[in-house]
């Protein structure tokens, strides 16, 4: 049986290289009103069907910070399950709705990377990671800089 391997350390990172993440999910109403109760967001785009059908888009979106968690999340086996932490997130997007019953994928790229100036055991990585609905429509972009374990000093 083969041990699976959650992350790469940094030296695995290479700029310019397009990581497809092989996890997907699809958005359930349940996945959508859990979130919305748990992050106390009521509005009602997000939890009634009749004022989301008497609305701009006709039907139920789903909350845009979920799409985010969710594409953060599948992620972490190939970006972040090495990391030390998390150091940002910015420049995100949401570029479409999502919708009840849409499948998220993502892809991310390694932008850039760095050794840290403090501490030669880690360094930091910039990536972007688009998140996709199963049409192929690009829903959420954002970049993070995450600081990983480099390999030389894992003990």
């Amino acid at each position: 049986m083969k041990q699976s391997i959650l992350g790469l350390y940094y030296e695995e990172f290479e700029v310019g290289k397009t990581i497809h993440h092989s996890i997907s999910k699809t958005i359930f109403e349940s996945d959508n009103n859990l979130f919305s109760l748990l992050t106390m967001n009521h509005h009602p785009v997000h939890t009634n069907l009749d004022y989301a059908q008497k609305n701009e888009h006709g039907k139920i979106l789903v909350v845009g910070t979920l799409v985010f968690s969710i594409v953060v999340g599948m992620t972490v086996p190939d970006i972040s399950g090495k990391a030390i932490a998390n150091l940002g997130y910015e420049d995100i997007k949401h570029l479409t709705p999502v919708f009840l019953n849409d499948t998220l994928y993502a892809r991310t790229e390694i932008i850039d990377k760095r050794e840290s100036a403090s501490k030669k055991d880690r360094g930091i990585i910039y990536v972007e990671t688009v998140g996709y609905n199963q049409k192929g429509d690009d829903v959420i972009s954002f970049k993070r800089k995450v600081l990983i374990k480099k390999k030389a000093y894992e003990k």
